[in-house]
């Protein structure tokens, strides 16, 4: 899922582990992808939950525009499900690509059948309060990034990466840049040549005890 005003080239084209090595932030590893293949490209719509309650992520979903990612800061403590079935059937009415959470979610069966890209740090069956507390909008610390709001999120298999708006165009052009050598690293793989001679590594300080593996 790809916001409709980001720049005309998909960022999800290049994939998280390319635009992380080319000026892109990726976040702590913990927070993965709930379901294998989810992938979502949109700007981030910020919230941080309150404790334990996440009627701040109910008002963000009602208010988000068509395109957004949802961002959630929700680590105090994040051993409740600050997302499930219910947020995600209206996500998705309201055109909201996604949801990226530092805590965990629920219902995974039902986000996984729906399609909904949801990125967490794990799963707890345990329900958020829906009472009070909690923000939306402004900076916040999710996976070891600080994201603001129109931040361009991009999540796949490989985890989540964090584009600042003002690097896009830099990012899309290293990105590039990096996806071109690698095809042409992996055809010069797939003809017996080793990552030791494309990448010019130095093996050297590797030790051989014995018997060659």
């Amino acid at each position: 899922m790809t916001s409709p005003d980001l720049p005309a080239y998909d960022l999800l084209h290049f994939g998280v582990s390319t635009i992380g090595a080319s000026g892109g932030l990726l976040l702590d590893p913990q927070i993965h992808a709930i379901w294998h293949g989810a992938a979502v490209c949109g700007r981030a719509f910020t919230v941080t939950a309150g404790a334990a309650d996440n009627l701040a992520v109910q008002v963000a979903v009602a208010e988000a525009p068509v395109g957004s990612v949802i961002v959630v800061r929700a680590t105090e403590p994040p051993e409740r499900g600050y997302w499930g079935e219910l947020l995600t059937t209206q996500a998705i009415a309201g055109g909201i690509l996604g949801v990226v959470i530092d805590g965990n979610c629920r219902d995974v069966d039902a986000l996984t059948n729906l399609g909904f890209p949801v990125f967490a740090t794990g799963v707890s069956a345990r329900a958020a309060r829906r009472a009070e507390g909690g923000s939306v909008g402004g900076d916040v610390m999710v996976g070891g990034v600080e994201i603001s709001p129109r931040d361009i999120i991009v999540g796949d298999s490989d985890g989540v990466v964090v584009v600042k708006e003002q690097d896009i165009e830099i990012v899309i052009r290293d990105s590039s840049v990096r996806a071109a050598a690698e095809a042409q690293w992996l055809e010069a793989l797939e003809d017996g040549a080793t990552t030791i001679e494309l990448l010019g590594l130095d093996p050297s300080s590797v030790e051989h005890r014995g018997d060659k593996q």
